[in-house]
């Protein structure tokens, strides 16, 4: 197999995947076999249960005990709210998002820290290319299934040696970025989200459950403090077939001099 090339049981969930999209089988359908599937796409059975059971976790198949595999009900589609009040709430902003809709947030996340910034994330943090920064890589989940990804920045001029220096370990761990830097006496004032449509890549695919290609919004969000300076970049990845991302604003009431 090539570098590029993807795993076989990837390539035949994703044809799957697209047969069921085009109606091939409808919701309540039994499935073909295992062994069917291989012996039509031609691999070993092994493959094709890995194939199923991808489908099954993205939810698009299910699975009952004794009876085979069918084609399950769609999933809804969920509204992800994206307010100034959610930063408000204290404690981690997914987690209060996702109580609001009914679904238990959580979340896995591993850190580096000392890596070197690269140009467009030394841009959006106002630092020298090459500073040292912490890369942390989240996968969020609601009610245990994928939801989101996010890669974070913050550099290390302002985290290091301090209690918060990792944000998923230490006293604040898993509180959010505007509680983590309010800690250490940084007060983010501000931040500023770009929702860019985007396809998923093979990497966010496999997190995420959906297919290579599929569409995705690409949020690139920088939290500044009070002095404009910028402490912490993300990119987050939301899957469009599962998620609408929307933004709330509120409307200030007139100064008195505008009555």
């Amino acid at each position: 197999m090539g570098h590029d090339e993807l795993p076989q049981h990837q390539v035949v969930a994703g044809d799957l995947r697209r047969r069921l999209a085009a109606g091939e089988w409808e919701v309540g359908a039994k499935m073909p076999s295992r062994a069917q599937l291989a012996q039509e796409y031609r691999v070993g059975p092994n493959v094709a249960q890995k194939a199923m059971e991808r489908l099954i976790v993205e939810g698009l198949l299910e699975g009952r005990t004794g009876s085979g595999t069918y084609v399950a009900q769609p999933r809804e589609r969920r509204r992800m709210i994206r307010s100034r009040h959610r930063e408000r709430r204290g404690g981690s902003p997914f987690r209060a998002d996702m109580s609001e809709i009914g679904h238990a947030g959580t979340w896995e996340a591993s850190s580096e820290a000392r890596t070197p910034a690269p140009e467009n994330i030394a841009r959006r943090l106002g630092i020298t290319v090459g500073d040292p920064t912490v890369r942390t890589r989240y996968e969020f989940l609601a009610d245990g299934q994928p939801a989101q990804l996010s890669v974070s920045w913050e550099p290390m001029a302002i985290t290091g040696g301090t209690p918060i220096l990792l944000p998923e370990m230490g006293p604040l761990a898993g509180k959010g970025v505007v509680e983590r830097m309010r800690s250490i006496g940084v007060d983010i004032e501000t931040w500023v989200e770009v929702p860019r449509p985007a396809r998923a890549t093979p990497e966010q695919a496999a997190l995420l459950g959906i297919g290579v290609g599929d569409l995705v919004q690409s949020l690139e969000r920088t939290y500044y403090d009070g002095d404009g300076r910028a402490v912490e970049t993300a990119d987050i990845v939301v899957p469009d077939a599962r998620w609408e991302v929307a933004y709330e604003f509120t409307v200030d009431p007139p100064d008195d001099g505008a009555r």
